[in-house]
């Protein structure tokens, strides 16, 4: 098993309750392709390096997982069509 660190930046818009459910559906992705969620990091409402779908803030949340080789590649694929996550990026963490 590899750990990795899943970046989501999710829509500063919306409220508390539909961030959480997002980043509990963003866990349960990463659980069903294997993964097991360590830690979930909230850095909370950041600016923007730039400005994304007119939004100049979001939501900064960092969710570290162990997986196999092969789930970043499925996981990422839902994120991309995932309602309001602006941005997101999955790293392998270095041991």
């Amino acid at each position: 098993m590899n750990k990795y660190e899943l970046a989501v930046v999710v829509n500063a818009k919306i409220e508390d309750d539909a961030r959480a459910q997002v980043i509990e559906k963003v866990k349960e992705v990463v659980a069903r392709f294997g993964g097991n969620v360590t830690d979930v990091d909230e850095w909370g409402k950041r600016r923007l390096a730039y400005e994304i779908q007119k939004m100049r803030e979001g939501f900064y949340y960092f969710i570290h997982f162990e997986a196999e080789s092969t789930a970043p590649a499925e996981i990422e694929q839902r994120m991309r069509i995932m309602d309001n996550v602006i941005r997101f990026l999955c790293v392998k963490q270095e041991a």
